[in-house]
């Protein structure tokens, strides 16, 4: 059993406020570390995404060196507060911004930051803070916070050996999303190119646009098509089919591994991800049986049409959704792939035409209405035998990064607290 020590956090580091900066500051001159990036990482990127005009001062006082650890300082949501991102090199010249805390380790020997990365993101850690966090408007991570807050560490070597493992775990993970990235950016690029600037391989092999291809104005969608495309809708393309809730109040409705079920919450957790699988919490066969909620097969197109509207996926399995969605079903020769980019490409004005007070929401017939351009089902099969390679990739890195995630969170509390070792 390994010793597990109680640190005051406030005598092990010294916390001071970030950079308070201008619109004028943004966009260009050195790094900066922004609350987003903090908020969505474990670790700060290699290269730090923003840019701040900073002077050689403000650098000096705003630095940010190997070990630091960044903590999101306000916001609207207790659960957002306290979210940490450690520095696993020197940033020469970077800031940080003053939406965010630096805490700085005062002493060596006693914490090490590869393991601190994922001790202050553990549910333990996060307890401890929204249980010492004051909401008014807003949540502030402040001196007093920080002053109650302990850290329950193993002995310092056996940080670094945990540490190191989860590192080497997490930068597996990040490579991934990197692939999936680059892979994302080839099938749509590839997709613009095809049916938003029409250069197809025409019979010759060359873009068909580009090289003269005719093109033709169509009324119903006020603008040019290739000749022999449609006009047409999304209803033409795939069924749309809305979702459903089983009724909240019975607890027989809802269990941990059953019918898969998805929510407008789940998809906004999975918004870097072309595929999902299951969401939160499934449903049961009687949970089915009871609501509106439809079961769609796997490939089925996943829209979220209110609260809000925008949220995309295509289902790894069968799955049902909640009221929020509106899905397409894809019909016989038009491929999932396709109808994918074809409403991420229309979403913003799929959303122009969403209705309602305090939300607005997409109906079925709005969207099965929705007007599209219909390209020859030979173009069609044609893009979707190109991209599928690239999808099919990115869906097995993506349960990859679900697997790694898993057995990281169901590890990090046995380590911590002295259950298992790494040997």
């Amino acid at each position: 059993m390994n010793k597990i020590i109680n640190h005051s956090f406030s005598q092990l580091y010294s916390m001071s406020s970030g950079i308070s900066s201008t619109k004028e500051q943004a966009g260009h001159g050195s790094p900066f570390v922004s609350f987003s990036t903090v908020f969505n990482n474990y670790f700060l990127p290699d290269i730090l995404p923003d840019l701040m005009d900073t002077s050689k001062q403000e650098q000096n006082i705003y630095s940010i060196k190997e070990g630091d650890i960044l903590i999101t300082r306000t916001s609207e949501t207790i659960d957002e507060l306290a979210m940490s991102c450690v520095a696993a090199k020197d940033y020469p010249s970077a800031t940080y911004s003053g939406f965010t805390k630096r805490l700085r380790p005062k002493t060596e020997g006693i914490t090490y930051h590869k393991y601190l990365a994922f001790y202050l993101r553990g549910k333990l850690f996060r307890k401890a803070v929204t249980n010492n966090a004051f909401m008014t408007l807003r949540a502030s991570f402040n001196e007093d916070i920080f002053s109650f807050l302990s850290l329950y560490l193993p002995e310092y070597k056996e940080q670094v050996k945990i540490g190191d493992m989860l590192y080497l775990m997490e930068q597996k993970i990040q490579l991934n999303k990197s692939i999936c990235f680059e892979l994302e950016s080839m099938a749509k690029t590839l997709y613009d190119y095809w049916f938003v600037q029409f250069d197809f391989p025409d019979e010759n092999g060359r873009p068909y646009r580009a090289s003269g291809g005719e093109m033709v104005w169509n009324p119903q969608l006020k603008r040019e098509i290739p000749k022999g495309w449609e006009a047409g809708t999304i209803g033409q393309i795939g069924s749309v089919i809305s979702g459903g809730t089983p009724t909240t109040t019975r607890e027989d409705y809802y269990c941990n591994h059953g019918i898969a079920w998805i929510t407008p919450n789940d998809l906004s957790k999975n918004e870097d991800k072309m595929f999902i699988s299951h969401g939160e919490r499934d449903i049961t066969q009687s949970g089915l049986d009871n609501s509106s909620a439809v079961l769609m097969p796997k490939h089925s197109v996943l829209l979220s049409t209110r609260a809000p509207i925008g949220y995309l996926a295509i289902s790894s399995n069968e799955i049902c959704t909640n009221q929020g969605f509106k899905s397409i079903v894809p019909n016989a020769g038009y491929h999932e792939y396709f109808i994918y980019y074809l409403i991420k490409r229309n979403v913003p004005a799929i959303a122009q035409q969403g209705v309602g007070t305090t939300f607005k929401e997409v109906s079925k017939d709005t969207l099965s209405n929705f007007a599209v351009p219909l390209p020859p089902k030979s173009l069609v099969n044609n893009f979707a035998e190109k991209v599928t390679p690239l999808c099919e990739k990115r869906c097995i890195l993506e349960e990859e990064n679900h697997e790694l995630k898993r057995v990281r969170d169901w590890l990090l509390p046995m380590l911590m607290n002295g259950q298992a070792r790494v040997e």
